[in-house]
């Protein structure tokens, strides 16, 4: 299917080395190793000489619970030309973006003229991460603190450009039965998703607990008459016999994949484009 220029524009990933199998005899990380290693990653953002003035070392849930009252209303979406230099250029939504770092050094580092917007449910890594995109004065990239199970839609059908691309890394995994309830993609998240997605744009799931990847990849494969896996219409994208990516698309890590790494765990990634619109 012929891809509309803003489609090309808007998909066009950089490639890394493998990451799919990391060695097996790689020792369980320090304490002290994984900050580093993150650090390390993340260096060129120079993010080190602001954690005097917002703490480095935050006290912060590691686990909310995102069915609590506090979280059932939609978040209202933000003035968009306030938060954004140029609203109209394609998106790219980071949910649970964690820390930020990821989406920060997206927005300083990538070729693509594009925004991006992180989702996070833990108010104060939102109030951190905003302080450094202010500190570093970005206009391409800003940080909401919502719950994207509920808030999604309300806030993505209000982007005046294109969606490109979303990103959904390493959720937390909430693994009782009986807190599944509670992971952050469920099926109106999905429908959502999938809706507000450009002809062209693209989905990455990854997850280091195989049981969350394959959670996410079936509620993905479940829309198959819209959404493709990549490695049928990107040849450059290879998979394993299971059908995960062999590579990481993005150029950077995550700091949750960069931990999971340095402990030897596997990542799991799926990434679906779109190629046809439910109406079709």
């Amino acid at each position: 299917m012929a891809w509309t220029a803003t489609a090309t524009l808007c998909c066009r990933l950089i490639r890394l080395p493998s990451a799919r199998h990391p060695t097996p005899s790689r020792a369980r990380c320090s304490a002290a190793q994984s900050p580093d290693a993150v650090d390390k990653e993340y260096a060129d953002l120079n993010l080190r000489p602001l954690y005097t003035n917002r703490g480095q070392h935050l006290r912060i849930r590691q686990h909310v619970n995102p069915l609590s009252s506090s979280f059932s209303e939609p978040t209202e979406p933000p003035e968009w030309n306030e938060v954004f230099e140029d609203p109209l250029l394609p998106l790219m939504v980071d949910i649970g973006c964690g820390s930020g770092r990821f989406l920060i050094w997206l927005a300083k580092n990538s070729s693509q003229r594009r925004n991006y917007l992180g989702l996070e449910i833990r108010e104060k890594l939102v109030e951190r991460t905003q302080f450094w995109v202010n500190e570093l004065g970005l206009r391409n990239v800003h940080f909401m603190f919502a719950n994207a199970t509920v808030s999604f839609e309300q806030i993505i059908s209000s982007y005046p450009g294109p969606l490109s691309l979303v990103s959904i890394l390493c959720p937390d995994p909430h693994f009782k039965k009986r807190h599944h309830k509670r992971r952050v993609l469920q099926s109106p998240l999905v429908d959502s998703i999938t809706k507000n997605l450009c002809l062209g744009g693209r989905v990455l799931i990854q997850s280091d607990v195989l049981e969350v990847a394959a959670d996410m990849r079936e509620r993905f494969d479940g829309h198959s008459d819209i959404l493709a896996h990549v490695d049928s219409v990107d040849k450059d994208l290879h998979c394993d016999n299971e059908g995960w990516l062999l590579d990481n698309p993005m150029g950077i890590r995550t700091e949750r994949e960069i931990h999971a790494e340095l402990e030897g765990a596997t990542i799991y990634r799926r990434m679906y484009q779109k190629i046809r619109d439910a109406s079709h």
